[in-house]
């Protein structure tokens, strides 16, 4: 399977961090408790590795509209438009049009539809009506992967020619305010935005060739509480916890190793770094644990002060970025993690 296209989207509106702490200060809510502001007042002003965030917003008043209605409303208008923005931006990339896409994939736990946001991205995109739709929830930060995945299966199966993979997160759709550290971190480091894939079973002519060949999933249930969703109120809010990073850490190195030693092939065989940031803490304990220096982790590093934590949208951000910047070639190692607790990776070959 070959990468033969890729496409990325953001709302229009982009926020630093000291804006979202003057709007905070303006802001008259009850959750907004004296040690509430003094939280939030310390992760905002406080170098975390974001400058700024795109959010669906259009002031950051709206942002603290935090009723399950308005939240509602906020993914429904905004999911569907930046994943059909995504997927048209990769269908050009790949110089493919929406008659030659056989399935779409979308991935998202920001938000939920019925039908799924399938619908809608096929309906926008123009689609063929006999093509295969797929919607995938519930898997976080780290959903990227598993929809690469799926993607393959259909290639390889001869199910599908060109598959449209696309993850999309309107994470201001799910924020939530409490006297919770995890919660108010969370507010704090995700943005909203949306990146597609164009996957066929052959290279695209005249342009870098990024093939994938192998890939690695490690889930551990046991750890499930330290990052996921729960309902309350009526509405999504995020559980993370201290041990996090050093769980990413941990799970990063064991997917990563796992899959090196298949292929017969060690770290030092790895020429470039396609990482998934949740903040950068995690990006820090990954150097730790695999032994990365910052140049390895720059690329996700400018994509995390950029647009912050984009939840699954972010691999493929770090995996345009790269290829844009003119990387170095070889052997490249993407990974992502988040909810379950899973980690996935894959093993790319870029030309």
């Amino acid at each position: 399977m070959y990468f033969a296209g890729l496409g990325t989207a953001v709302p229009e509106r982009s926020f630093t961090q000291a804006e979202c702490w003057q709007a905070l200060q303006r802001a008259e809510r009850p959750e907004v408790t004296p040690r509430t502001r003094a939280i939030l007042q310390g992760i905002l002003n406080h170098d975390n590795g974001i400058e700024r965030r795109s959010l669906a917003l259009e002031s950051l008043d709206e942002s603290f509209d935090l009723d399950p209605d308005t939240l509602h409303r906020r993914f429904v208008k905004h999911a569907p438009a930046l994943a059909s923005q995504a997927g048209r931006r990769a269908l050009d990339d790949a110089g493919l049009t929406a008659h030659d896409i056989d399935a779409v994939l979308v991935s998202t736990c920001t938000g939920y539809l019925c039908p799924g946001l399938t619908s809608y991205v096929s309906e926008s995109l123009g689609i063929r009506s006999d093509a295969t739709l797929l919607d995938l929830v519930g898997q976080g930060c780290g959903a990227a992967l598993p929809n690469l995945r799926a993607g393959e299966a259909l290639i390889a199966s001869g199910r599908a020619g060109h598959v449209l993979s696309i993850c999309v997160e309107v994470c201001s759709a799910a924020f939530y305010l409490d006297d919770d550290l995890g919660v108010l971190v969370s507010a704090c480091l995700f943005g909203d935005g949306a990146a597609a894939a164009v996957l066929s079973p052959g290279p695209r002519a005249g342009a870098r060739t990024v093939e994938w060949k192998s890939a690695a999933t490690l889930t551990n249930p046991g750890q499930r509480d330290a990052l996921r969703f729960e309902q309350r109120n009526g509405m999504l809010r995020n559980i993370l916890t201290l041990p996090v990073p050093k769980l990413a850490a941990q799970h990063a190195r064991r997917v990563l190793d796992d899959a090196l030693g298949r292929e017969g092939m060690s770290r030092r065989d790895v020429d470039a770094w396609i990482v998934h940031a949740g903040g950068r803490r995690v990006l820090a304990e990954l150097q730790h644990e695999i032994g990365l220096s910052g140049e390895d982790t720059s690329w996700s590093a400018a994509m995390l002060r950029q647009y912050g934590n984009l939840s699954s949208p972010f691999v493929l951000f770090v995996l345009q970025a790269a290829l844009r910047g003119g990387a170095k070639g070889g052997w490249w190692w993407m990974t992502s993690f988040g909810a379950g607790f899973s980690c996935h990776g894959a093993l790319l070959r870029v030309a």
